[in-house]
């Protein structure tokens, strides 16, 4: 069967943080598809909206399997698997629901940490203000931005991650991040020996973590070994395309 045209629809490039984005959905995504071998285009939006005639929520990523739209992460990822096969191959039913609920934790619970350390932590808000804002006009970086920031905030307080403030946001995060080191393999990778879709997810919200923006949450990660090799092995094993990646272009 011919390999369809892929175009991923992102926001801007990040490799100044070692990354190839800064939305961990949109690296899950790109994960996702080198893991999978499949030659995709990149297609950098000036802002999510731009997404809107692709995605109604008016969100990236947005996968373009020959024209068609795929909106939301875990739809592309699944998009991806009819594409070209399980992730690291077929596995029996119950190691593959198991690597579904570690998809669902990443997406739902490690990313309200995600959100709270680039929005609402203070020791954080001005360099992410920076990477999120710097090149917009003065009256954005002054007036709208603190405005998303408090909309987000009072998004996080409803997903209950900021509720209870600071102080209980970080201890449940650091709390995490102990049974996730208790859980993480010595070697290979969370479910066996090769990459799966609890890798590719998890990836996505801890590696988005471990970034300048988020110097604090970034070294809770890096004292817990275990947690952090296997972050490395991730790394390298999705990093590379087994496939060419095609010319990234302007949405």
């Amino acid at each position: 069967m011919k390999t369809p045209h892929i175009v991923l629809l992102e926001l801007a490039d990040a490799s100044a943080f070692g990354l190839e984005s800064l939305s961990p959905f949109c690296l899950k995504a790109h994960r996702t598809l080198r893991a999978a071998g499949l030659p995709y285009e990149r297609r950098h939006a000036g802002r999510p909206s731009d997404a809107a005639r692709y995605n109604p929520t008016k969100q990236v990523p947005v996968l373009l399997v020959s024209g068609e739209p795929v909106a939301d992460s875990t739809n592309i990822v699944q998009r991806i698997e009819s594409i070209a096969g399980p992730i690291g191959g077929s596995r029996d039913a119950r190691t593959t629901a198991e690597a579904w609920l570690w998809e669902e934790l990443a997406d739902t619970g490690l990313n309200g940490f995600l959100v709270a350390s680039r929005w609402a932590d203070d020791r954080n808000w001005p360099l992410v203000r920076e990477a999120y804002f710097g090149a917009a006009p003065w009256f954005v970086r002054a007036l709208i931005a603190p405005r998303i920031r408090a909309h987000v905030m009072k998004t996080l307080v409803a997903r209950d991650v900021w509720r209870a403030g600071a102080d209980a946001c970080w201890t449940r995060f650091l709390t995490l991040l102990d049974r996730l080191d208790e859980r993480a393999p010595r070697s290979g990778f969370w479910l066996d020996e090769r990459v799966s879709v609890a890798d590719v997810a998890l990836f996505g919200q801890l590696r988005s973590l471990k970034t300048t923006l988020t110097a604090w949450q970034a070294h809770a990660i890096e004292q817990r070994a275990r947690l952090n090799g296997w972050i490395a092995r991730v790394d390298v094993a999705t990093r590379v395309m087994r496939a060419p990646l095609l010319a990234a272009v302007a949405a």
